[in-house]
């Protein structure tokens, strides 16, 4: 073989490489796979063609070209805090975060340079114009109407890029310390004036209970103490009705009854009530024999005393 044929050999052989070497590279960049929840913008000769969805896409070699694929999931976003003025002149810090999401990504591409940056600073804009017509107060007890406000207005805006704005927070508002030394003594002084007040009503309350116990208790004494002096008179007159009519069954004579009459009276006189006694007629004249008897040492004296009847027992 002579060299001439040698050489002719190299080039095919270098001829076939180069071939197989542009095959493979018209391959790689005509064969596009895209992940899931990512999207490709195609330009062609530099105009956009179309958007590539997730899996195998094909592509014209050296007149399409793709662009960085788009995060088409909700994204979060935590921004740096950001000072701002209140209607009452105070300086807050107020760290946010917004939870958006590309919806096209045709108009996130080329209606705007940087969406990211671009919601960024749309809502520090934003939360700057809402809380600085609130006060202080309004800015810490209001953050869901900041919330809502800053999220329809990011939405509006923001649609027109591509981009749907779905939740924006305020991570923390912090006044300056200042403020918050005056905020945390007025919160110390609130607590001390609530237990103060539980204090007092606690108070008020176990004064009452115990009021009202020693008013059922001298009530209930009372009741008690009335009962037995009813169940007394009771016994009392029912022990007075048995002698009487234990006299009156033995029939006895007038000396005997005013004797046993005269007896019963200490008896019928005990009790804390006060008593007016009506003594009969009968009864003094004979209460005057027998007391003039016995001091005479004669024994009662019966002599012209009128005899004695008994007046009946009232019955209970």
């Amino acid at each position: 073989m002579t060299s001439g044929e040698i050489f002719g050999q190299i080039l095919l052989v270098l001829f076939l490489l180069v071939v197989v070497i542009f095959v493979l590279v018209v391959l790689f960049r005509s064969i596009r796979i895209i992940p899931q929840a990512n999207a490709g913008v195609v330009e062609r000769l530099g105009k956009y063609h179309k958007t590539l969805m997730p899996g195998l896409n094909i592509l014209v070699p050296f007149i399409d070209r793709l662009r960085p694929l788009i995060d088409m999931r909700e994204q979060v976003v935590s921004f740096p805090p950001q000072p701002v003025i209140t209607e009452d002149n105070l300086v807050v810090s107020i760290d946010t975060v917004v939870f958006f999401q590309v919806t096209d990504a045709r108009a996130a591409t080329y209606e705007i340079a940087n969406y990211l940056g671009a919601v960024e600073q749309l809502t520090t804009t934003t939360l700057r114009n809402v809380v600085g017509s609130l006060n202080l107060e309004e800015a810490l007890t209001s953050r869901d109407n900041i919330n809502g406000q800053l999220r329809v207005v990011l939405d509006e805006t923001t649609g027109k890029w591509g981009v749907r704005v779905g939740r924006v927070e305020l991570k923390a508002i912090d006044p300056p310390l200042s403020i918050q030394d005056s905020m945390e003594k007025q919160m110390r002084a609130e607590r001390d004036r609530r237990a103060q007040i539980l204090t007092a009503e606690g108070t008020k309350q176990a004064a009452i209970l115990q009021a009202e116990g020693s008013r059922q208790a001298s009530i209930l004494e009372a009741e008690g103490e009335a009962q037995a002096a009813v169940l007394r008179a009771n016994g009392e007159a029912q022990a007075i009705e048995t002698v009487f009519g234990a006299i009156h069954a033995g029939d006895p004579d007038s000396k005997l009854l005013a004797y046993q009459y005269l007896q019963m009276l200490p008896k019928i006189a005990e009790g804390e009530s006060n008593k007016l006694w009506i003594i009969p007629t009968e009864l003094t004249e004979a209460l005057k024999g027998i007391t003039s008897g016995f001091m005479s040492g004669r024994g009662p004296d019966t002599t012209g005393a009128t005899p004695f009847t008994p007046p009946t027992a009232p019955r209970a």
